[in-house]
């Protein structure tokens, strides 16, 4: 199953899903746990499923020796799962519907849970009750398990991984509030790993919420070995306060086939893992600006008090008891951030790493916070500082930033200031994510940081290399584009013939136009066949800047070409609307013109997929045109400890690298034929609108009479 498959499987899953809730009265919160625990069970089904054949033949094997062992103790030892009969995904599916099957789920989850003892008390079961608590939700056990049975077979871990954390963003999206409190992005998360490049060993994660954290470091860890088939070596601990979504880290985790130990705890007051010095990773999203915590709880912590507790305006609350008494004042911290931000910094081992995500405010906090960051910063223990754009987490709107912590050597007590507010994607009006390549060019920052030249070569040209491979696949699908829009424009001659040959010729100048590719796939190869050579780095950058260059004069060809095209149909539009209003009609658009503009829009789409890796290739090769690391205005900045200490201590990124107004590179001509193009548009739009509301009035008109 390759990506685009994947995303579409986990749409029309997402959108089933979601249909059926809309149709109970179930509220999101109550239906997101039974929900994801069918995902779960379709995972174990399909891994079983794999195994099976295996591990019926050896249990025939050894049957009637010394050596013979029970099926069950088999099947967990080669999948890790033992399903009973009645805990088959297809026993359930096929249950007739006469049948309590909420309660059938029940007792399958109650079975694997039996069989595996670190899921003893995770998988939901009362939650399925909620489904027959009115006759409106019956139908939905059936009806989600005919859903998820759509995942292929052979689907997987991985593919189930996504898929699950796909549903718990949607989930948290769907909660609000609540459900930022157990999920992070995941294009956040990821660009947490790549920076602090977790390679193994103990990953902690003190508010661990769903355990995205946990997945994003494994499939790092994953995609960086040399061997995919060693072992993943790594071992995960988390704390979350809260049971349920400690469920969902737990079913995460299996689901990730991931080793570790999550534990229902509240890190400001209990410390099951003994975190001090114990960890090599550190990651966490913790709640932000907490002001209830017990200074006296954590004051004598040494995970919270090795670099100094928070005290200003700290204030002595008062509650009231059952019996409606006054209790005894407790004094309180006034603000838990740097409580967190003690806790990374303790936990990690000597040489260990950790990304913090926390509130914009925490970088320029004042007072004993104050003081607590110069502590920081003076024993070089912040590697550096990045703030995330607004509007990519759930519940929060304002830019975070991201801390990060190295107990490594370091050569020089610089910290690293990146400002990363204007790179983002557009996801809808109100939500962000971070692309995959915003991630990696990001990333690639800190590693030309460190020396790391060979990576930033690399990455731009596997930019140019994915850039061809998408030109490639746009150029097969021309001919057939070519021949689907001349055989529409052909309805259209008659009527219009000016405009009709004004298409055909905008259509022979991208045939064209097209034609220079062969080209460039030549000087592709060209770069890949010496790239092998043993050439130093900078030969390498200069002579990516050249091909690169070769692109240009053709991107800016294939946008004039389809430009013309577009502003032929329009032309196309407008004469026939005008005639149907002469004729006193309403202009509608024929199967034909519909199928032009849907094909044209399909043009822009795959132009604008393959061209994309060449402005990502540029973005790099503008800001470090020498394949290494300088300090670039309103993007990144080295700060040395004095430069830090001139603006008191200040861990806010944007009063060390500056701001940079940045052209959107249109020209005068290019700007103003866009407004005359917008106006057409705007005037063809309410000459519609004008005969709509006649033909309204007239209709209206007609009823009351």
């Amino acid at each position: 199953m390759n990506r685009e498959q994947l995303k579409k499987l986990e749409a029309d899953l997402w959108a089933a899903a979601d249909k059926l809730r809309a149709n109970s009265d179930l509220k999101a919160s109550e239906y997101s746990t039974p929900v994801l625990g069918l995902i779960f069970l379709k995972f174990a089904d399909n891994k079983y499923r794999q195994h099976e054949a295996a591990i019926e033949q050896e249990f025939k094997k050894l049957q009637g020796t010394r050596a013979e062992r029970s099926e069950e103790a088999i099947a967990i030892q080669k999948c890790g799962f033992y399903l009973k009969p009645h805990a088959r995904y297809d026993y359930l599916l096929n249950l007739p519907e006469k049948e309590n099957i909420a309660q059938a789920i029940r007792r399958a989850m109650a079975s694997i849970e039996n069989t595996k003892p670190e899921l003893l008390g995770v998988l939901p079961q009362e939650e399925y009750d909620r489904f027959t608590r009115s006759p409106k939700n019956q139908h939905i056990p059936k009806d989600l398990l005919k859903l998820f049975s759509d995942i292929p077979v052979d689907a997987s871990g991985d593919v189930f991984g996504q898929i699950y954390e796909y549903f718990l963003a949607n989930f948290a999206l769907s909660e609000g509030q609540g459900g930022g409190e157990f999920f992070t992005p995941r294009s956040v998360v990821k660009l947490m790993t790549e920076i602090i490049e977790p390679h193994g060993g103990k990953v902690f994660d003190p508010a661990c919420g769903s355990g995205g954290m946990f997945v994003q470091s494994a499939d790092f860890i994953l995609q960086h070995q040399t061997d995919k088939a060693a072992d993943l070596d790594v071992f995960v601990c988390g704390t979350e306060k809260t049971l349920e979504t400690v469920k969902l880290a737990k079913m995460n985790l299996a689901v990730n086939n991931l080793r570790g130990d999550i534990k229902q705890a509240n890190t400001y007051y209990e410390d099951p893992f003994n975190a001090f010095g114990a960890f090599d990773y550190v990651m966490a999203n913790p709640p932000f600006n907490v002001d209830d915590v017990t200074l006296d709880a954590v004051e004598k912590d040494r995970r919270f008090n090795t670099y100094g507790v928070p005290r200003n305006k700290t204030k002595a609350k008062k509650s009231e008891s059952k019996d409606g008494k006054e209790k005894k004042a407790v004094e309180t911290v006034p603000n838990g951030n740097y409580l967190w931000i003690n806790l990374f910094a303790t936990s990690l081992k000597p040489g260990g790493r950790a990304a913090l995500v926390m509130a914009n405010s925490a970088s320029d906090a004042r007072h004993s916070e104050a003081d607590i960051r110069r502590t920081l910063i003076e024993q070089n223990l912040i590697y550096g500082m990045l703030t995330l754009p607004s509007n990519l987490f759930y519940t929060v709107t304002l830019p975070a930033t991201l801390w990060f912590f190295d107990k490594g050597e370091r050569a020089d007590d610089k910290l690293l200031f990146i400002d990363a507010r204007n790179i983002f994607t557009q996801v809808d009006r109100a939500h962000r994510e971070l692309s995959d390549e915003q991630i990696q060019n990001i990333a690639i920052i800190p590693r030309l940081h460190k020396g790391r030249r060979q990576e930033f070569v690399d990455l731009v040209d596997r930019y140019l290399h994915q850039g061809m491979a998408q030109l490639q696949e746009a150029a097969e699908h021309l001919p057939a584009l070519s021949e689907h829009l001349l055989s529409a424009l052909a309805e259209e001659a008659a009527a219009d013939a000016t405009a009709n040959q004004a298409a055909r010729e905008a259509i022979a100048a991208l045939q064209a136009q097209w034609g220079q590719l062969a080209a460039l796939q030549q000087a592709q190869a060209q770069h890949e066949r010496t790239r092998g050579q043993q050439r130093s780095i900078d030969e390498r950058n200069s002579a990516q800047q050249t091909l690169r260059a070769q692109f240009t004069p053709f991107f800016s060809g294939l946008h004039a070409a389809v430009k013309q095209l577009d502003k032929s149909i329009r032309e196309m539009d407008k004469r026939k609307a005008e005639a149907a209003t002469l004729e006193g009609k309403r202009a509608t658009a024929n199967r034909q013109t519909k199928a032009v503009k849907v094909a044209v829009q399909a043009l822009h789409e795959e132009l604008k997929a393959a061209e994309l890796f060449y402005q990502h290739v540029s973005w790099l090769q503008e800001r470090f045109p020498k394949a290494a690391y300088e300090d670039v205005t309103g993007l990144c900045k080295l700060a040395s400890r004095e430069e830090i200490a001139e603006q008191d201590w200040s861990l806010n990124p944007g009063r060390y690298v500056g701001v940079v107004i940045e052209e959107d590179g249109k020209t005068e001509e290019e700007f103003a034929d866009e407004l005359r193009t917008a106006h057409e548009e705007l005037l063809q739009l309410t000459k519609t609108a004008e005969v709509l509301h006649g033909v309204i009035a007239k209709n209206l008109a007609a009823l009351v009479e």
